[in-house]
């Protein structure tokens, strides 16, 4: 499968939340050039990332802000 993005992610700076704790399952972030987001497994740093554009992006966390993704 080939990456829509053909983006670079060497240089990424991924961060994980501050909530996050050494024990706990979670993902990372890196914000990259062109306002492209980067998102991967943090237990799995060296394997696949999601990229989304600046409007995925956005679409993607008025959703959580609006409890789209709660579950029930």
């Amino acid at each position: 499968m080939t990456d829509k993005y053909d983006v670079d992610l060497s240089d990424a700076v991924w961060r994980k939340s501050t909530r996050s704790s050494a024990t706990k399952d979670c993902i990372e972030v890196a914000f990259l050039g062109v306002g492209m987001v980067g998102v991967r497994d943090s237990k799995n740093p060296t394997g696949p990332a999601l990229v989304f554009t600046p409007s995925e992006w956005e679409a993607f966390t008025a959703g959580v802000v609006d409890g789209e993704f709660d579950q029930k």
